[in-house]
């Protein structure tokens, strides 16, 4: 059996940070230490590999960090291509393009040609604040601003000393433009003529950053990188990759979360042409598994189609969707912890009162790639291709499975169609169902590289999901809609206990990622008490995590209390922000005005929704038009106001914030939802499981606030705000509340 990664064998810098709650840098590494993992891993330092040594001892003589080393991020080569490694996973929202920029814009680099690659699980590509891999909480950019523009004007000023050095002139009087350095006596050397001289320099401790108002590519409309690659169907994904010799290999699992192997039939499996191996693995939660390696996916899903298994299954807890909201409306009659304790006195005498119950499904991240991992193993090394969203906590994992140490295993980044959360888990499940697999092949003689390879049905049946979440709320207003007592309880499933965060996210019994968006910005008296049963369902973050559900649930309750006071909703929220919030304001105002809103007259049958809401530091508000078309809500115009400060590229926020509502809104469609009989998902396939199809899609026109200070995050914020803006409109048009997801207008 595998064992998840403990908190003693994190790296300490995550230690660390979970005993701050954050850090605001990233430590140095000791020399030793560095040499011993650069020495089994490789450093990537492109055309200068001689130079590796080098700066690993300049950056422990100047202080500076692994992260701040330029050897590990930018190529130059002859030609003046500029190759720059991003220190995350790309899986649609952007970095692979957005990070070059902001390097490139402090580099004086010739955009057309910037090129960028992935990472691995080197310790130069840590968060810099968080000091893990990490691609995760919409932080990419919000993180690594500063450092890469660091990274870029690093390379600039050796660059310039080179040239300096080169022409015998004093470097002040030398300016770079478009990847080249020009002298004030007219001569000029290209990035790639110097590229060699400026890597052997030290480098700077120190460097001064361009004043904004200078920026010619950061705040810039810019195509992506990945864009042609993508739209032409050349680039290659984590199910793409592919090894001389690899072997594929599937698994079945057990029909029930948990479940064991009772007997096992494989002569049939074994007698399918080009099936190399039918061998018993351990798997995620305790679970047991059969996997057939062969030739390719097709012989190897043929064997597992002749398998004969019997599961045991009676030692685990069978959930049952309805019995278990059953459940969940009995343990909201309970006291227990909360999270804000606000006096209930006011609701016995309020003026005018609110009761609701909000109900949300689980629900599958369904990415478009389902989940892979190829795995080469050696005496004393592993080498792994994936899409992984925490490289360093995969390459653990799996060295825990494999028995061998950290440095002796190489995660290798790729391309994902998608994620959403899902390729970042706790106990790196992935990586080791894919480690487990190749171990039992080596054991039997099979010396090849193996691809694990999960189907549509395995991925959407197989967890981990978005956790159901049973909300109640109760709530006492006076007749101007001043709220007096707001009381309400959540219970769900939490999300972090039992992972590595545990210990220092979950608080007094409950869990801040369930709770996150309650109550702010609104300065509003509650009283919130959380509930955490377990249940033997797998739960995972989902894009924008709590905010999932709890924007939905605020929002949407704030438009019942002015539709009760006869208050526009709009006019309504700029008095509950009062004077702080501006950003809020901001954006809310900037979709008002684009939309359209009350000066507009919108044809018959439709109506507005409006909803604002703030998650990952950045603020979304949409203005929506919708109705009901054949009894279905039916969603027609979306207007957007963000405030995510400075928009690095403003093409990826408009990208984000369309994928984001788009996949807000699948939430919203009948059939959006995982839901389980006798311990068993139902749904297996996007026949069963709805996403938004393109008759779905709405109008979309997306504005941002301008802003010249430190981006915040956008993978995730576009999410929230979409559902309840969407069911506010048609509440206006029903007279009902909508308080279930997917929406029932029955």
């Amino acid at each position: 059996m595998f064992k998840t990664v403990g908190y003693s064998q994190l790296p300490s810098a995550l230690q660390h940070m979970m005993e701050r709650s954050h850090s605001t840098v990233a430590p140095v590494m000791p020399r030793r230490s560095f040499l011993k993992m650069t020495g089994a891993v490789g450093l990537a330092v492109g055309v200068f590999p001689h130079f590796a040594a080098a700066q690993a001892t300049e950056a422990a003589v100047t202080g500076l960090k692994l992260t701040e080393q330029p050897s590990a991020f930018v190529e130059i080569a002859a030609n003046g291509e500029v190759t720059i490694t991003i220190n995350r996973l790309e899986f649609g929202q952007g970095v692979q393009t957005a990070l070059p920029m902001i390097l490139a814009e402090e580099l004086d680099a010739d955009w057309s040609l910037v090129r960028s690659k992935l990472g691995t699980n080197d310790m130069a590509y840590v968060d810099p604040l968080f000091g893990m891999h990490l691609t995760g909480g919409s932080n990419t950019i919000k993180n690594s601003f500063t450092q890469y523009r660091e990274l870029g004007a690093r390379v600039r000023s050796m660059l310039l000393a080179a040239a300096a050095s080169r022409w015998d002139v004093d470097v002040s009087t030398l300016r770079t433009e478009g990847g080249s350095v020009l002298s004030a006596d007219g001569r000029k050397s290209g990035y790639g003529e110097l590229a060699e001289a400026a890597m052997a320099l030290p480098v700077p401790q120190t460097v001064t950053l361009k004043d904004p108002k200078d920026f010619r590519i950061i705040g810039k409309p810019t195509q992506r990188l990945d864009a042609q690659a993508k739209s032409s169907g050349r680039q290659s994904f984590g199910i793409d990759f592919k090894l001389p010799g690899q072997l594929t290999a599937v698994v079945v699992r057990p029909p029930v979360f948990g479940g064991k192997i009772a007997s096992l039939d494989d002569n049939a499996a074994r007698a399918v042409k080009g099936v190399k191996a039918v061998l018993r693995i351990p798997l995620d939660r305790g679970a047991e598994g059969v996997t057939v390696i062969a030739d390719g996916y097709w012989q190897a899903t043929q064997g597992r189609e002749a398998l004969k298994v019997e599961w045991g299954t009676s030692a685990v807890e069978k959930v049952d969707t309805e019995k278990q909201l059953a459940q969940f409306r009995e343990i909201a009659t309970r006291s227990g912890p909360r999270h804000f304790d606000a006096d209930m006195a006011p609701l016995e005498t309020a003026p005018l009162t609110l009761d609701a119950e909000f109900v949300f499904p689980y629900l599958a991240h369904a990415a478009m790639e389902p989940l892979n991992c190829t795995v080469q193993l050696s005496n004393d090394r592993a080498e792994i291709w994936m899409g992984s969203q925490s490289a360093g906590l995969d390459a653990g994992a799996a060295a825990n499975v494999l028995g061998l140490k950290p440095e002796q295993v190489v995660v290798n980044v790729l391309t994902s169609g998608g994620g959403f959360g899902r390729r970042f888990s706790s106990s790196s499940d992935t990586a080791v169902e894919a480690c487990q697999i190749a171990k039992a092949a080596k054991a039997v003689g099979i010396d090849a590289p193996v691809r694990m390879l999960w189907s549509r049905e395995d991925d959407m049946k197989g967890g981990y999901y978005r956790p159901t979440n049973l909300h109640r709320a109760r709530i006492g207003f006076d007749r101007q809609g001043n709220v007096l007592a707001w009381d309400h309880t959540i219970v769900g499933q939490s999300i972090l206990t039992g992972t590595v965060f545990e210990q220092y996210q979950v608080k007094n019994g409950i869990d801040a990622a369930t709770t996150e968006g309650m109550r702010n910005p609104y300065p509003l008296p509650m009283r919130l008490t959380v509930h955490h049963p377990v249940a033997n369902v797998p739960v995972l973050w989902w894009r924008s995590v709590g905010s999932t559900h709890t924007a939905f649930v605020m929002e949407t309750l704030l438009d019942d209390i002015a539709r009760a006071t006869d208050q526009d909703p709009v006019a309504y929220r700029m008095r509950m922000f009062g004077s702080e919030h501006t950003r809020h304001r901001d954006a809310l105002q900037l979709a008002v005005d684009k939309s359209g809103y009350s000066s507009k007259t919108l044809p018959e049958g439709r109506a507005w929704g409006v909803a604002v809401h703030e998650s990952f530091s950045s603020v979304v508000a949409y203005v929506v038009e919708a109705s009901v078309v054949d009894g279905q809500p039916k969603l027609h115009r979306v207007t957007a106001g963000v405030h995510c400060n400075l928009a690095v590229n403003p093409r990826t926020v408009e990208a984000q914030v369309q994928g984001a509502a788009i996949m807000g809104l699948s939430s919203c469609l009948s059939g959006s939802e995982i839901t389980l009989k006798d311990g068993v998902v139902q749904q297996s396939n996007f026949g069963e499981y709805t996403v938004a199809r393109i008759t779905d899609v709405p109008e979309f026109d997306i504005n941002i606030v301008p802003s010249a200070d430190a981006p915040t995050g956008m993978g995730e914020p576009g999410l929230p705000p979409l559902a309840p803006a969407f069911a506010n409109a048609i509440s206006r048009l029903t007279g009902k509340p909508v308080r279930q997801m997917p929406f029932n207008l029955a």
